[in-house]
């Protein structure tokens, strides 16, 4: 059966338990069991994003490697953001994007930092004239199960700074660079409407990025620029093994009974930066494997 072939989605990947694994952060793609799809042997692309110029942060594994190649394969070329500790994973990605014949630009980025996200536009703009898609993808979690006395003020202002500040500074620092026609994606999540105690500050990050992502909408929409967000449910990347204490039943609890892979989530945010999608701004696309959401 090939991959076009129609599937039973509770079957097409594999299901818990995993074994348990535990791995420092940011955490590492060649270490996982099982080791997640990005859609390298899969994703087929027919020219939706051809010679668009692409903006993805966090593209070094996970979802942002999966929506990399996708985007590759559909004709864009790729600057994407990683951290220093992540140049094994940047290689890769950039080999995915090159193998399918698009310019990739890995560029170290810490966007907890407005002066570094200011570089990575000023990068982006001097190295393709344009930005006609920015994924705002990069993320940071770290479980605490204890309640809320285990969130260290330290830790609140990591996962606040890189999952809205370094989105908002980004955002506004690459409007004067996207054309009519172009568009924001943001990531969201799940946590957004059904936050797990755990993961208290990040599902308060996912909560804002659906209300900034359906504001700016609003004001760019006489512009003629999207602004859009995909909200995931469970998703088998690098941060699971780095971030939860338990792994052997992540996902478990989706209707579908497992998680997502990253190739999963690619071709929302092809469809959101394509042509196909010039009537949708201001929506979250929602990808969770069955939880309803509003």
């Amino acid at each position: 059966m090939s991959d076009r072939d129609q599937q039973n989605p509770v079957e097409r990947y594999p299901r818990p338990e995993f074994p348990q694994q535990d791995q420092p952060h940011p955490g590492d793609t060649d270490r996982m069991e099982p080791r997640p799809d990005h859609g390298e042997e899969t994703y087929r692309g027919s020219g939706r994003l051809q010679d668009r110029c692409t903006v993805i942060t966090g593209g070094d594994s996970g979802i942002g490697r999966a929506v990399a190649l996708a985007f590759a394969r559909e004709g864009a070329d790729v600057l994407f953001s990683y951290l220093a500790e992540e140049e094994k994973e940047a290689r890769e990605t950039a080999r995915i994007v090159e193998e399918a014949g698009r310019r990739a630009v890995a560029m170290s980025c810490d966007i907890r930092d407005e002066a570094e996200c200011r570089r990575l536009i000023d990068r982006a703009a001097g190295e393709f004239g344009r930005i006609d898609v920015l994924v705002n993808n990069a993320a940071y979690q770290m479980a605490q199960p204890d309640s809320i006395e285990g969130i260290t003020t330290e830790q609140f202002d990591r996962v606040m700074r890189t999952n809205l500040y370094g989105m908002f500074w980004l955002s506004k620092m690459a409007l004067p660079h996207i054309p009519e026609g172009g568009s924001i994606i943001n990531t969201t999540s799940v946590q957004a409407y059904k936050p797990g105690p755990h993961l208290l500050d990040y599902a308060t990050t996912k909560g804002a990025i659906v209300t900034f992502t359906q504001g700016l909408a609003q004001y760019l929409a006489e512009r003629g620029i999207r602004v859009n967000a995909v909200a995931p449910g469970p998703v088998w990347t690098p941060l699971i093994p780095a971030t939860l204490p338990d792994t052997s039943r992540f996902g478990a609890k989706a209707p579908l009974g497992r998680p997502a892979q990253p190739a999963e989530m690619a071709p929302a945010y092809v469809f959101l930066a394509s042509q196909d999608a010039s009537f949708i701004t201001a929506e979250i696309l929602n990808a969770t494997g069955g939880t309803p959401l509003p």
